[in-house]
């Protein structure tokens, strides 16, 4: 296509693509702007100036995602590819593009579609930093993970739980960031104990994992694409597909899972994304309180992934042999790691005002051993996960990690 030709473009007209635009007056003069006609567009955060001429020669032309928003009740996964690929390519879609889709995808409900997350997180996977995880073949990995985002902004229960699964035998490799909608994150927490996170250099291809009972990756270590996001998703007044999709592209390909999403309506959409995305056994939970972890308080919503049925059931305390506790609030970083430690490293002489914070990593613990193949049923699983506590091992995995940390930290030191 001739730049004479790429000039006479049809404009972007956002009224084509939800009647939310129609008639306004307000937005359509900056969206009937044309991305292909403006000659030098410098997007936040994405380095100097590039004409977005680009657009052509990619092929993707504003008819293209006015399908994928028009034609809501037809779309095809492969228009959704499309419209994704070019949203996560630098210097490609012109910010107006790029909120009006994160915005119709919201609205018309096709971000809670399972094979809209499964394909978003097949793109971001392919377009991750590659986790050369050894022997991959032969261990069967597990994860546990939550979406964010329930408002309860509890303890680091599924960190610790992963530390202490893997101090029981499993091999986790647990993907998360820092805090995004709680006041401690996964990574807030391993900080906080110690815990080194290098990043990769700009032309890592992939990235070893060895063989260790804990290991922690860093998400934005992995995912750059979604860095060229983040400026638009912050403006935006509602929680997009992306908030939600870090559960799903964990570079390691997790073979188990135990999932946390605070809406039960993504139970089961969570579930079909999982089996959709190659996982063989998984657990996905939300407890009665719209919280995204097995809760300690009461029920739970839970999916469970089994050969690729998916069965709905509901989880109780007493199923795993604990008692009920009500939810209480976590802390800062810093008090979150002295009560991380306290846990790990007291033996069976736990103080008893920790007791429902040891429960509840308890449940979840036993959940993510029972995924893994290591326990038969939940109540086997507390005592291995117990057991986990009571010997060291759990401490002993989390320090495993640290020291590898820090030993790559000095390698990477100039």
């Amino acid at each position: 296509m001739s730049l004479q030709d790429d000039r006479r473009s049809e404009p972007l007209d956002m009224s084509k693509f939800h009647p939310l635009f129609q008639d306004t007056g307000l937005v359509r003069p900056a969206m009937e702007w044309s991305v292909r006609t403006i000659p030098a567009f410098r997007a936040p955060d994405h380095g100097s100036a590039k004409s977005v001429l680009i657009v052509s020669s990619l092929g993707f032309l504003p008819s293209k995602l006015e399908r994928v928003l028009r034609a809501r009740d037809k779309i095809q996964v492969n228009d959704l590819r499309l419209a994704l690929n070019h949203l996560f390519t630098p210097n490609a879609v012109h910010p107006a593009q790029i909120g009006s889709f994160m915005t119709a995808l919201h609205v018309e409900r096709i971000e809670r579609r399972p094979e809209s997350l499964a394909a978003a997180a097949d793109i971001l996977r392919q377009r991750a930093v590659k986790a050369r995880v050894e022997h991959y073949e032969t261990d069967f990995i597990v994860d546990i993970v939550g979406t964010g985002g329930d408002g309860h902004n509890t303890f680091n229960v599924s960190t610790t739980a992963a530390i202490v699964a893997a101090g029981a035998g499993a091999r986790v490799i647990k993907h998360g960031s820092r805090a995004s909608t709680s006041s401690t994150g996964s990574a807030d927490l391993l900080q906080s104990m110690g815990c080194i996170f290098t990043a990769p250099s700009a032309s890592t291809v992939d990235i070893p994992i060895p063989r260790r009972p804990f290991t922690f990756i860093l998400a934005p270590h992995y995912h750059p694409a979604l860095a060229l996001l983040a400026p638009y998703r912050k403006l935006l007044p509602f929680r997009t597909m992306f908030n939600v999709l870090g559960p799903l592209i964990n570079p390691a390909n997790p073979n188990g899972m135990v999932l946390g999403v605070a809406e039960p309506e993504l139970g089961k959409v969570f579930a079909k994304s999982l089996r959709d995305g190659g996982v063989q056994r998984a657990l996905v939970v939300c407890g009665a309180e719209r919280l995204d972890e097995i809760s300690c308080a009461g029920d739970t919503h839970a999916w469970e992934l089994l050969d690729g049925v998916i069965t709905e059931k509901t989880l109780h305390p007493s199923q795993f042999g604990l008692p009920v506790h009500p939810l209480s609030a976590g802390g800062a970083p810093n008090e979150n790691a002295r009560t991380l430690k306290t846990l790990l490293t007291s033996g069976d002489a736990i103080p008893a005002e920790l007791k429902p914070v040891l429960d509840f990593v308890l449940l979840n613990a036993s959940a993510l051993l029972v995924v893994a193949g290591l326990a038969p049923d939940y109540v086997a699983g507390v005592e291995l996960a117990m057991n986990s506590i009571v010997n060291g091992k759990a401490w002993e995995a989390l320090q495993i990690f640290r020291e590898a940390g820090e030993v790559l930290a000095e390698k990477e030191q100039p």
